[in-house]
């Protein structure tokens, strides 16, 4: 049975204490006078801020449609209508700011931003152990330039905000590259702050090597490469990761913060609200105990085609055929990197992948550029799914061959859309698999919700 440190928190609700600003503002179970005062509250905080990542804004539901089902790795599956519009909108670019899910991102994210902001304010006003306290302050800086990397890859112009809001604040814009480079800073705090590995209870909490991993493609979204590359050498020589030997091993409940893992995002089923829908969204089967499963976030025919014959990682990653609910053959594409059989619905034991190493040594080829030493790093992910290397000679360029790379490796992990967008070529590569959509069509930033044009009336509304 897992030990995950998010069950050991006292119940600490993450939200908004307005209606009529940006989620800036954490609320407690208990009056904020007596809470935030002994290091057991920090502690209680910080794991309610990890906490937080589970919700359906953020990674359990949130930042798949927005950086898989928004590329051409995923669409929103068979059912097109009615609860799903707003996963089809997403998937075709023809949402607007009203839409459910886009809304819920943004809320969700500067939620955790919000209650980080008040940890790191408050905390040095209180007397505690000195390690606790500076792995808190770098966990605290970690999570929120977390969210601050997804909230400028998806929307660019949005409110930087480091402190506790207060009411009469004004909250203003500012742009991808201001957000990125204030958070390039604070990761390198928060490295220097955390500890390699935890043990124990701790075990899943961010560590120097999540905090570099985030930096590192941070700097790489900047075009820093050679800030980048110090970042990643020191990752892949100082703190002990190394790949699986068998892709296959990497999924499921009991293969969870392994030696290939970084960062997770720790769920827990039991029925106490913390459990992943993963399984239910992505998995078309009609026999899960919960019933059928909705088939969401279904692999594109383009990304399919990627796979080239014999490639170890396909089979892991995605099915082609189930049965339905009269046990007829269907063919289909589905996800199943997150295949469980939850007791009850979207209760599964299921984490989500963050960050691995893998990405880690394809970053380094990105950052290196074409040479031996970046084969070589492909090479090493390569060998691993069974299939030849690559070298310059190989048709195509080096940065397609290190784009269809990181697609079939990292494939449902939520980076294709913020590579596609690195790379410059999202516009092209969404058309080539969704024909239906014209590159014209192709923005690349979301529309910043309604909700918070409404409420800051000075804030410019992203058309691009």
């Amino acid at each position: 049975m897992k030990n995950k440190f998010i069950l050991l928190m006292s119940i600490l609700v993450l939200g908004s204490c307005s209606n009529d600003f940006t989620d800036l503002a954490p609320i407690s179970n208990r009056n904020e006078a007596d809470f935030y005062n002994t290091e057991n509250d920090f502690i209680s905080a910080i794991n309610a801020s990890y906490a937080g990542l589970q919700k359906k804004g953020v990674y359990g539901r949130g930042y798949w449609t927005m950086f898989e089902m928004r590329s051409d790795n995923t669409d929103q599956g068979p059912d097109a209508t009615g609860l799903a519009r707003v996963y089809t909108e997403i998937n075709a670019f023809t949402e607007d700011p009203l839409n459910e899910q886009i809304t819920a991102a943004w809320t969700d994210s500067y939620s955790i931003i919000a209650n980080c902001n008040v940890i790191l304010e408050r905390i040095d006003n209180v007397t505690m152990n000195t390690d606790v306290k500076q792995r808190i302050i770098g966990e605290a800086l970690f999570l929120r330039s977390l969210m601050y990397y997804h909230l400028a890859i998806a929307y660019a112009n949005i409110p930087l905000q480091l402190t506790p809001f207060s009411v009469g604040d004004e909250l203003t814009q500012v742009d991808a590259n201001t957000v990125l480079t204030q958070i390039s800073g604070d990761l390198e705090m928060a490295e220097d702050n955390l500890a390699v590995s935890y043990s124990g209870g701790d075990k899943g909490r961010a560590t120097k090597g999540a905090a570099a991993t985030l930096m590192a493609k941070v700097l790489l979204t900047l075009n820093k490469k050679s800030e980048a590359e110090v970042v990643l050498r020191r990752i892949k020589s100082s703190y002990g990761y190394g790949l699986l030997n068998d892709y296959a091993n990497l999924w499921g409940a009991a293969n969870e913060n392994n030696k290939e893992s970084i960062f997770e995002v720790e769920f827990i089923s039991g029925g106490i609200g913390q459990g992943s829908s993963f399984t239910n969204d992505f998995s078309p089967s009609a026999f899960l105990q919960t019933g059928q499963g909705f088939g969401r976030n279904r692999p594109t025919a383009s990304l399919s085609n990627a796979y080239e014959n014999g490639d170890l990682r396909f089979a892991p990653s995605m099915g082609t055929t189930y049965l339905n609910a009269a046990g007829a053959t269907v063919e289909a594409n589905y996800i199943r990197k997150y295949e469980s059989d939850p007791p009850t619905e979207n209760d599964s034991d299921i984490n989500f992948v963050v960050f691995r190493y893998a990405d880690v040594l394809l970053m380094l080829a990105e950052a290196i550029g074409e040479s031996n030493e970046a084969y070589d790093l492909i090479n090493e992910v390569r060998d691993r799914a069974g299939l030849a290397p690559i070298d310059a000679s190989t048709s195509s360029t080096f940065e397609d061959k290190l784009l269809k790379e990181r697609r079939v490796e990292l494939a449902f992990e939520n980076h294709r859309w913020p590579d596609l967008k690195r790379f410059g070529v999202a516009a092209t590569k969404v058309n080539e698999a969704e024909s239906f959509i014209p590159q014209s069509s192709v923005r690349s930033l979301f529309y910043i919700p309604q909700r918070e044009m409404d409420l800051n009336t000075k804030f410019v509304q992203n058309t691009n």
